[in-house]
Formats: C-alpha cells, structure tokens, sequence
C-alpha cells in the first residue's frame, strides 16, 4: 500500500494546483487591452501549460486528470451566483469561451496519446538484435 501513497498525493496536489490556475483564469479572463482579450489568452496559454506539465512531469494521465478536475471545479464555482446574489464572472462572450476553453483543454492533454518507444528500432540501432 505504500506506492499508492504517493500517487494519491499527487493527485491531490494536482487537484489543488489546478483549482488555483482555474480561479486565477476565472477571475483574469474578462481584462482586455483595447479590443484584445489579453486576459483569455494569458488564462488559455497557462491552464494549458499547466496541465502539459503535470501530464510530462508525472507521466500520469490522471495527475493531468486531477488538474483538470480543479480547474473544472474552480471555474464552475466562481462563475455561478454566490450565496449572496452576487455574480463574480458576468456571462459574456469571453466568460463563455473561458468556460468552454477548459473541458476541451484538459480533454486534449489526457486523451494525447503517450510518448511511446519502439523497442525494436531502439535495440537495432544500439546493434542488440541479431
């Protein structure tokens, strides 16, 4: 039981890192500069960044997984009505886009395949196979 362990808590780290990226990207999303959504591109760019580095570093589907799912989590509670009627994101064209930008990124970092080998151009070309 002690493998499993660590792999638990990296989930769970995972899970907490990505909550943070997706608050961060909920809440920076609307800043424009002049017409440009600056702030959509900067939240896309580094929630998609974030979740490449968990999938490379870990080289665990559900390490990215676990990030995506704070992500997911963050931005859809924050973007909802609070307890108070008030509204954090308003619903707009970018926060819409936001919103839909993070499922589809987080589905492209896990479904990608892995980095796989071919084991028999690797030991041909070290002169091991007869």
């Amino acid at each position: 039981m002690r493998t499993a362990l660590p792999r638990v808590a990296t989930w769970a780290v995972a899970f907490i890192v990505g909550g943070v990226y997706g608050l961060a990207g909920t809440i920076a999303h609307s800043f424009q500069l002049g017409w440009f959504p600056l702030g959509l591109v900067l939240a896309i760019i580094g929630s998609a960044a974030l979740l490449a580095a968990v999938r490379l570093l870990t080289a665990d589907r559900w390490a990215a997984l676990a990030a995506g799912a704070g992500m997911i989590l963050a931005t859809l509670v924050f973007s909802g009505r609070g307890p108070g009627g008030s509204v954090i994101v308003p619903q707009t064209q970018l926060a819409v886009a936001w919103t839909l930008a993070v499922p589809i990124l987080v589905t492209v970092v896990v479904a990608w395949p892995s980095r796989l080998r071919p084991v028999a151009a690797d030991t041909a070309a070290r002169g091991e196979l007869d």
